[in-house]
């Protein structure tokens, strides 16, 4: 069964603030410089405060809806689902998204390799969180 969109929800706010943290503070260990993904959305939405709404909207409702979605195409448990949702994810931000907003193919223009190394470990801790907070869903008990 797929897990309930609440739980859902509850792992997208816990993946969203784990990834936003790592954002701020690992990310730029790693890469020597800042990695924020609001200002990056800001410069495609129209400001800062847009590309924040824009970053938290898609990983506390946006993305976990998704999950419950594909949810019975994803392989494994509920935390490998979550993980292998979360490199669905992080192939679509470096193919497209960062490109769209200005970091080229690959993240080039933001620590490159450094950058996407960097990316794909917080789009697993989102997915990571997001499976195991959702979970499998409801099953019925049988007699």
């Amino acid at each position: 069964m797929k897990p309930e969109i609440k739980n859902a929800i509850i792992g997208g706010i816990a993946g969203t603030v784990v990834m936003t943290l790592m954002m701020m503070f690992i990310a730029p260990m790693l890469t020597g410089m800042p990695m924020d993904i609001a200002a990056m959305l800001g410069g495609m939405l129209g400001g800062y405060t847009m590309g924040m709404i824009a970053h938290i909207m898609m990983g506390v409702v946006v993305f976990p809806i998704a999950y419950v979605i594909a949810y019975n195409f994803l392989p494994g448990t509920p935390i490998i689902k979550g993980l292998s949702f979360g490199v669905v994810l992080w192939i679509a931000a470096v193919v497209m998204v960062m490109p769209m907003a200005g970091a080229r193919f690959m993240m080039a223009n933001i620590g490159g390799m450094m950058a996407v190394m960097a990316s794909l470990m917080g789009h697993l801790f989102y997915g990571g969180l997001l499976g195991a907070l959702a979970g499998g869903g409801a099953t019925a008990n049988t007699v």
